[in-house]
């Protein structure tokens, strides 16, 4: 086992909350930009880098020995803030490659993949997120690690490793040029009448000027 890991198997319990608090802020933060909508052409790899930073938070955690709440039942934490207009503006700029599909759990034999949402995997992250940094500010701060670490095994790790493995075959697809064979939204019917071969080439192409540029992914060039 590496000093690192000893060291978040048993941190200074401050130090680690802090830390902690300041990778979740800057995640939350970072994701109300993009989703603003200013820069569109980067948001797919700025997304892809911060949902890769935030599971090393969520990493963390898991590793770490379970936290035990203060209190027997949780503080209110306060409104939920909306997140619906944050789903809604990433739906329209990831659209036509919001959507993808998961395993939701892999021990599972022979489990069924289901359609999932990149949009509402933010939303769901954001949400937890949020939830705990309610905590933290108000001075709870085990409260708060004891959320994010319940959260992360349950629900918004989960999220968070499915979109992040999307992102990242949507960036190796139009990078290596390895087309898809179907993306909903994409119509990939046009000017393709040679079969399946031919129908796959045309796919490839609509996605490199329909994907690929506006969101600023470039193919690999060797």
């Amino acid at each position: 086992m590496s000093d690192a890991t000893l060291h978040d198997a048993h941190p200074d319990p401050d130090d680690f909350a802090v830390q902690i608090a300041d990778q979740i802020e800057s995640f939350i933060v970072a994701v109300a930009e993009v989703a603003k909508g200013d820069e569109p052409d980067s948001a797919v790899p700025f997304l892809l880098l911060e949902l890769s930073q935030l599971l090393l938070a969520g990493g963390r955690l898991g590793a770490h020995e379970d936290f035990v709440p203060e209190e027997r039942y949780e503080p209110d934490a306060g409104p939920e803030p909306d997140v619906d207009e944050l789903r809604e503006r990433f739906a329209r700029l990831l659209e036509p490659v919001d959507v993808y599909s998961e395993v939701f759990d892999p021990y599972v034999p022979r489990a069924e993949p289901v359609a999932s949402r990149i949009s509402d995997d933010l939303a769901g992250i954001i949400t937890d997120l949020r939830h705990g940094m309610a905590h933290y500010r108000e001075g709870r701060i085990n409260e708060a690690l004891w959320w994010w670490q319940f959260s992360y095994l349950s629900n918004w790790g989960t999220m968070a490793s499915a979109a992040l493995r999307a992102l990242q075959s949507l960036v190796a697809h139009v990078r290596l040029d390895s087309p898809l064979d179907e993306l909903d939204g994409l119509d990939t019917d046009t000017g393709a009448s040679g079969g399946d071969e031919e129908l796959a080439e045309e796919a490839g192409r609509v996605m490199a000027a329909e994907i690929a540029a506006p969101l600023g992914i470039r193919s690999v060039q060797r």
